[in-house]
């Protein structure tokens, strides 16, 4: 009878088990897409065992990945976008663009600080990955920040700050994933999250230069700004700023507009980024041969991050977890507000440990019918732009979650680049007020989802 009992019991609840063996083996340090995929493998055989599943199934997971991966029309831009990204920072334009904005805003208070995060807005969503974004800009900006006598806390705010907020902005990778993922027009989901990113970019800015006129010594001026005539003006801000601007308005109106697909608009943005080093005079072929190679395995291991995902979501469903999950959460009792903060607590708490591309890959295939199930009444007129909103919630919560210490992830990687006098409760004291900022910005968002869907019917409709 206990032996009958247990076995019902593992029937009725091997995809929980599954979940929480992925939860514990994220841990063991192997690399994730060969944990997911391992995970999914290793309990399909399970559920061959126990009749849960036919062995016949485990041919469709080919056929799953090429659906994935071959025949979808977006993931062709990630590699692209990621050149361009790791070319213009190998480039030194993102140093250049640094030291150009400090020179234009060298009257502003914190003016570095506020340079670096309009730098992450710029750079950051070709960077991708939390950790390539994070890492890219602490290197440039945390050494600027400290000789000029920023305090090591504040800096380190600064710069988290910057690389996870250029995360959510167009034309972020994160987008392109979370359009596919919840079926929203990829014009739509590069619009919405335009507002929400200048609420949170206008909250930090304005603490920023709070601190710096309370506490001057946090932030000192610079003692001299060097001096440029108005046409050595004009061409530093032409080549070191708007260039680069326009390089990110051209991939992302093309897309709005409809001019370009998503692969065409990634393609010109490598192009473009080309262009500009050829421009800024860093052009080399070691220079070039690096960035390949780094595209290369970057680009390697998002897809293998895909593959892996999608073989862990394929047995997952085989298994029943989704009717699971979903069963369980209306057991809850929960209203269609309460599921969806359950959901965002969940995503929270796994951007601790993973970047958003695991989490996207692996819980919003499992959340999608629950998400697509809520009803908020009249707020919305149509169920894209409840999606949409949804969406930018996700994107502002994973961002979020990246900064919550003690265990944020970007954390971790901003140290890892960090200046040695910089330490890990500088990096949390830093951005400690930054995360209450996050915070206010996505209940703010919640409450007001006219935020994120105002420009998107402004322009699209």
């Amino acid at each position: 009878m206990r032996v009958v009992y247990k076995m019902e019991f593992l029937e009725n609840y091997l995809p929980l088990i599954m979940a929480l063996a992925l939860g514990l083996l994220l841990f063991s340090g192997y690399p994730v897409a060969l944990v997911l995929s391992g995970v999914g493998i290793g309990f399909a055989a399970i559920g061959i065992s126990l009749d849960l599943m036919s062995s016949i199934e485990l041919l469709n997971i080919t056929t799953r990945i090429y659906g994935m991966v071959g025949e979808n029309l977006i993931y062709p831009a990630v590699p692209m976008l990621i050149f361009m990204g790791i070319l213009l920072e190998r480039s030194q334009l993102a140093s250049e663009l640094l030291e150009c904005l400090h020179v234009l805003l060298r009257r502003a208070p914190a003016n570095l600080a506020i340079a670096t995060s309009i730098i992450g807005l710029i750079l950051a969503p070709a960077a991708g990955l939390v950790g390539a974004s994070v890492a890219t800009i602490g290197l440039f900006a945390l050494p600027t920040m400290l000789r000029h006598g920023y305090r090591p806390s504040f800096a380190a705010g600064a710069v988290a700050s910057a690389g996870t907020l250029g995360i959510i902005f167009p034309p972020a990778i994160m987008l392109f994933f979370l359009a596919d993922l919840l079926g929203i027009r990829i014009s739509v989901m590069f619009t919405a999250p335009v507002m929400p990113v200048v609420l949170i970019l206008g909250l930090m800015i304005a603490y920023f230069v709070l601190r710096a006129v309370v506490t001057p010594s946090i932030a000192p001026r610079a003692k001299a700004s060097p001096h440029l005539s108005y046409g050595q003006l004009t061409t530093y801000v032409l080549r070191s700023f708007a260039l680069p601007t326009l390089l990110i308005v051209m991939i992302l109106g093309s897309i709005i507009a409809g001019i370009a697909t998503p692969t065409q608009s990634g393609a010109v943005g490598a192009v473009g980024a080309v262009l500009l080093t050829i421009l800024n005079g860093s052009i080399s072929l070691s220079m070039l041969a690096g960035a390949l190679r780094q595209t290369v395995k970057v680009t390697g291991m998002v897809f293998f991050v895909v593959i892996g995902a999608s073989v862990f979501s394929y047995t997952f469903r085989s298994l029943g977890g989704d009717s699971l999950i979903l069963e369980l959460m209306q057991t809850a009792g929960l209203n269609s507000w309460g599921m969806l903060t359950l959901v965002l607590a969940v995503i929270f708490a796994l951007g601790f440990i993973i970047d958003w591309i695991e989490i996207a890959l692996i819980t919003l295939p499992i959340f999608f019918p629950i998400l697509a199930g809520l009803d908020f009444g009249d707020t919305f007129e149509t169920r894209e732009q409840m999606m949409v909103w949804i969406a930018v919630l996700i994107a502002i919560n994973l961002q979020t979650s990246f900064l919550t210490p003690p265990f944020g992830f970007a954390l971790f990687f901003l140290k890892g680049v960090a200046p040695p006098e910089i330490s890990l409760s500088d990096i949390y004291k830093g951005v400690a007020p930054v995360v209450l900022l996050q915070m206010v910005a996505l209940q703010t968002v919640m409450l007001f989802p006219v935020i994120a869907l105002w420009l998107p019917s402004q322009i699209l409709e």
